[in-house]
């Protein structure tokens, strides 16, 4: 049976190839035709996807990427949350009045919200038979891990999807020379200190990758002192918070602290282990705490201006 299928495949393909072909071709171009007419514009994503992206796209969900959205003055459809409960909080004077969604994107959420187009952070958000399905309610563009491992890349990218490369641009000069000015403060205030940024949640200890989040603003842009155990911490690590137990911080000979804390209370009991108290930070009274509503555990242009500033309060006296 397969091979009288196959011949006669082959037979159908001979008499009507070429014919065939040129309705193809002139389909396609129809297509691409009718698509640039109404603006709509053609970009290939990380995964190769050839993704048709609205010439408006009015209701667009872009979980994790919310921050690149509102600084280029777009607000998202939904927004993501943990469990359809805790969005980010530090981005709420923007999208109060925005709905959330839970992290996970379930398919039947997503849909509800009619979106025109679908922005994922990464290709792991979209494995195995996801993407099509995501495809199927809306356009769907896949980032990289380039883009995941540089916020400004992201930004760039996230402003070429929405045709706002120049906003993106002017996004990141502002940022750029604000951060500069802030890192001039600073370094008069503390010269060659060290400093390094510690997450409390569920009772243990996570501190900031060297290149990653609120890292990259502490260290790259800034400048401030890199201690060396978060090198050794950061070395390898592809997460932007790992875990440091209270022997390996009661090591660090690390200036200042910021405490991010997203348990009961403001934090401070964890670090009045005796096993901290020769920690110069600690023992110095050097430790500024910043509780999970603030743009700590973040990335992108708003959540990094915002610990520029929480940086440059707590560090310029």
């Amino acid at each position: 049976m397969s091979l009288l299928l196959a011949i006669f495949a082959s037979v159908v393909f001979i008499i009507t190839g070429c014919g065939s072909n040129d309705s193809s071709d002139k389909a396609e171009n129809n297509a691409s035709d009718n698509a640039e007419s109404n603006g709509a514009r053609t970009l290939t994503d990380a995964l190769g996807n050839e993704v048709e992206i609205p010439a408006n796209p009015e209701n667009v969900i872009a979980s994790y990427l919310e921050d690149n959205l509102v600084a280029l003055d777009i607000t998202p459809a939904a927004q993501w949350s943990v469990n359809n409960g805790s969005p980010q909080g530090y981005l709420q004077d923007s999208l109060k009045d925005v709905p959330t969604i839970d992290s996970t994107l379930p398919f039947e959420a997503v849909a509800s919200y009619k979106p025109d187009l679908i922005i994922m952070d990464s290709a792991s958000m979209v494995e195995g038979d996801k993407y099509e399905q995501y495809n199927k309610i809306a356009p769907t563009y896949v980032m990289g891990t380039e883009e995941n491992g540089d916020w400004r890349k992201e930004l760039q990218t996230v402003g070429e999807i929405f045709g706002k490369e120049d906003k993106a641009q002017q996004v990141l000069d502002d940022y750029d020379a604000k951060a500069a000015d802030a890192k001039e403060q600073i370094q008069q205030a503390i010269g060659d200190e060290s400093a390094a940024a510690v997450w409390l949640v569920g009772g243990k200890l996570y501190i900031v990758n060297e290149n990653l989040s609120s890292g990259a603003v502490l260290y790259g842009d800034l400048g401030i002192a890199v201690p060396e155990g978060v090198k050794e911490i950061s070395e390898g690590a592809a997460a932007n918070w790992n875990p440091v137990s209270l022997e390996q911080l009661a090591t660090m000979d690390v200036d200042h602290l910021f405490l991010i804390n997203s348990d009961e209370g403001d934090g401070s009991e964890i670090l009045e282990d005796p096993l901290l108290a020769n920690v110069p930070a600690i023992k110095e009274g050097n430790v500024y705490k910043y509780d999970k509503d603030t743009s700590w555990l973040y990335t992108g242009p708003i959540a990094n201006e915002q610990i520029v500033d929480d940086a440059v309060e707590s560090l310029v006296k």
